[in-house]
């Protein structure tokens, strides 16, 4: 299961995608805030992604603001009939450079309409209703800001529908309105809160995209790490890729970088030759709780 060739279809019947995709929300300014400090390196990054077999790119409007989703049109339009697009809504950016919820009617058409603009579509692939906070989940319901996105859907704007941010209950309350194809929550070293979930989500053939899977390791895990990837050919950073690839088969990265060599190491992430001995310290290192 640790093969980039491994792909996964949103919605079952949808495009099949690589399991190792691209974050874009790095290609911004610091704080994910104005213009890229290269904007070449960043048109850049985007095309040797696509060059290099990445059909799954994440993104928002609410990067830059504006600004990702303007560079993702400039390198890439036309897309490729194989590249899916997904997208967020339900925030947005203040002066402060703060991330306020944008969950009203007229917030979430409105961001709806930025992403067709600002990337040049008639239609949306994926759109993941975002909700919570960077501080984390937010508990209340969220069939109301859900239902929005589905009349979207059924006006032809949406093919597919998504959360991020959300809990197992209001993925199942959205579930009961229209179908969701995946869950981008946070997951990593620290964060395991969403291994049920993710269960869950693979018996019903829904993807799981876990962001910041890189953060939360502890020295002492690193450093265990670096043992672990001495005489593999593997970077720390493509062992903890790849162990999630092999988490499971519903599990989706979209690391991001602006770096065309970081870039390449992600990829490759996917397509490890990993012994057995190696999967076993990377289980045992990264036990469930």
């Amino acid at each position: 299961m640790t093969s980039n060739e491994l792909t996964f279809s949103f919605g079952g019947a949808g495009k099949p995608v690589h399991r190792v995709g691209y974050g874009a929300m790095q290609l911004a300014g610091p704080r994910v805030w104005g213009p890229p400090r290269d904007r070449a390196a960043a048109l850049e990054v985007l095309r040797q992604a696509v060059a290099r077999g990445v059909n799954h790119i994440d993104t928002s409007d609410y990067y830059g603001p504006h600004v990702v989703n303007e560079l993702i049109r400039e390198a890439l339009h036309p897309y490729p009939d194989s590249l899916t697009i997904v997208t967020k809504v339900g925030a947005r950016r203040a002066e402060d450079k703060s991330w306020p919820a944008a969950l009203s009617r007229s917030e979430l058409t409105g961001a709806v309409d930025d992403n067709l603009r600002h990337l040049g579509l008639e239609t949306l692939d994926v759109v993941n209703l975002r909700v919570g906070s960077p501080r984390g989940v937010d508990k209340a319901s969220i069939a109301e800001p859900f239902q929005v996105l589905v009349e979207l859907q059924q006006q032809g704007l949406i093919r597919h529908l998504g959360l991020s941010n959300v809990t197992p209950e209001q993925v199942a309350e959205c579930q009961a309105i229209a179908p969701v194809v995946c869950v981008q929550n946070l997951y990593n070293f620290a964060n395991r809160q969403d291994e049920a979930l993710i269960d869950s989500l693979a018996a019903q053939g829904i993807a799981y995209v876990p962001f910041c899977p890189l953060m939360g390791i502890a020295p002492e895990q690193a450093a265990k790490l670096s043992q672990i990837s001495a005489g593999t050919g593997a970077t720390p950073t493509q062992l903890v890729l790849a162990w999630m690839l092999r988490r499971s088969p519903n599990i989706l990265l979209i690391p991001g970088t602006s770096s065309v060599g970081h870039l390449v190491e992600n990829l490759d992430a996917g397509k490890l030759p990993l012994p057995a001995s190696v999967w076993a310290q990377m289980d045992a290192l990264f036990a469930r709780p």
